[in-house]
């Protein structure tokens, strides 16, 4: 859905945080490896590392604002639900392709998700076409969560 309330974007929305991921190489499909300085900021960065390859971020730019929640039983499920939900909100209408993620809520006790999304309709001929991801799947996930070390990573890998 796209925020009403907000009646249009402000500075800080078109402010881009630091790239925090890579690719990693896997049979069939990609491996996607994000950190942070939070769980919450891992959880971002591996959204923003599924749009990345899908096109070059270069190419998108902050247009409209939608929030999309997400809830699950346990914390695997959790980033799972997420980045299945930021699939399909480029998978339907609006076919939004994001530039910047902002988790406003992150409850890893009751596993719940609040995004916003920032970015634009996804256009052949515009945005570059990268690999299309099929599916967010639980095989090999990884959560690194060791606050006493500053150490938050997640794997996932998607099916490509």
């Amino acid at each position: 859905m796209m925020d009403e309330e907000l009646g249009g974007l402000n500075e800080d929305d078109y402010v881009l945080p630091p790239v925090k991921y890579e690719y990693l190489d896997h049979t069939a499909d990609v491996q996607l490896h994000a950190w942070g300085d939070t769980l919450q900021e891992a959880f971002e960065q591996c959204g923003m590392a599924m749009f990345g390859y899908m096109t070059e971020m270069d190419y998108v730019q902050i247009k409209e604002v939608h929030t999309i929640e997400a809830n699950a039983d346990d914390l695997m499920g959790l980033l799972y639900h997420f980045l299945d939900e930021l699939l399909f909100l480029f998978s339907v209408e609006p076919f939004l392709i994001c530039k910047k993620l902002v988790i406003t809520e992150f409850n890893t006790e009751e596993f719940r998700i609040v995004c916003k999304c920032f970015g634009e309709e996804f256009q052949i001929g515009k945005h570059p076409q990268g690999a299309e991801v099929k599916a967010i799947t639980y095989s090999a996930m990884q959560i690194i969560d060791q606050p006493k070390n500053n150490k938050y990573e997640v794997f996932v890998i998607i099916d490509i």
